[in-house]
């Protein structure tokens, strides 16, 4: 059986992703994202669940790093999770002077918060279920979590459902070392860090070795190298499969233009929306054209 590490501790929105990408897999909770990813460097894990970003507060900063960090791993799959969160408390108890959670947890119920107990304060946590403890501990009087958390914890369910913005979600990835990637179906996601040389016109060159291949941009997000002060990487997510030829030759044009450039994987996408491919762009195109200047290239133009 696998081991699949997952940011934890029990009873978070990462465990329930967890739940769904790794089947019936051994479940190991570790503190944090980035010693998740560092398990599976290690060996201790063969994958690890972290999530990526929200629909609402966007990116999730340290999985961006520690993807760029260290040796390589994949995204071998995706989940993408609803966010409605359950407040919880000790049993019986009404008076909520402290509400804590996770900082984007928090952000996403502030006005229900508001509205519902106006008088609480609100009080970051590492994580979800790490504010579910504190209640537990008497630190803490409600906590903001999961609807997963209440399997673990021996607290009372005061709302669920809780959410500022209804449609708000979470995409998780199931991260594993570099080796077999899954099968294109055709509605796949490519993932790359790129570190481009800090000149004039530089992101423009990444974006164009995509549009001049029709390819459609799904994500992009800066970060600083932390080496000096304004240079920057840039995750970059796209359609499409590194087994495709269309997508194979714009990694090679992006490979061109940077610096450094990290495959951070192919799999098939979450929702299974698949591109919207124009005329002159699909694969056959890409391969009728390396046929033709093959045959160029050798002089056969019968």
């Amino acid at each position: 059986m696998s081991r699949i590490a997952y940011f934890g501790p029990q009873g978070t929105f990462t465990e329930q992703a967890a739940r769904i990408l790794a089947g019936g897999e051994e479940l190991v909770p570790v503190e944090t994202v980035r010693l998740a990813m560092t398990a599976v460097r290690n060996g201790e894990a063969d994958a690890a669940c972290v999530p990526i970003e929200n629909s609402v507060e966007g990116v999730v900063p340290t999985t961006l790093d520690a993807l760029s960090e260290s040796t390589p791993l994949v995204a071998v799959a995706e989940a993408i999770l609803p966010v409605h969160f359950s407040v919880l408390t000790r049993p019986g108890d009404r008076e909520i002077r402290t509400v804590a959670s996770h900082p984007h947890a928090l952000a996403q119920v502030r006005d229900w918060l508001e509205a519902n107990l106006p008088g609480a304060n609100p009080v970051a946590s590492s994580s979800t279920a790490a504010a579910a403890v504190g209640v537990l501990q008497g630190d803490f009087d409600a906590a903001v979590c999961a609807p997963v958390a209440v399997e673990h914890y021996d607290l009372e369910v005061l709302a669920t459902e809780v959410a500022d913005v209804t449609d708000a979600a979470t995409r998780f990835l199931l991260v594993r070392p570099p080796g077999d990637l899954p099968e294109p179906t055709g509605a796949d996601r490519t993932s790359v860090v790129a570190a481009a040389v800090n000149r004039t016109g530089t992101l423009a060159e990444l974006l164009t070795a995509l549009a001049d291949r029709g390819i459609n941009l799904t994500r992009l997000d800066a970060r600083p190298t932390r080496n000096n002060f304004g240079e920057y990487r840039f995750f970059i997510d796209f359609e499409g499969h590194v087994a495709e030829p269309r997508i194979l030759d714009a990694l090679t044009a992006l490979r061109r233009h940077c610096r450094t450039l990290r495959f951070l994987g192919s799999h098939p996408r979450a929702d299974r929306v698949r591109p919207t491919i124009e005329p002159g762009f699909g694969n056959d195109d890409f391969v009728d054209a390396s046929v033709w200047a093959d045959a160029v290239r050798k002089g056969d133009l019968a």
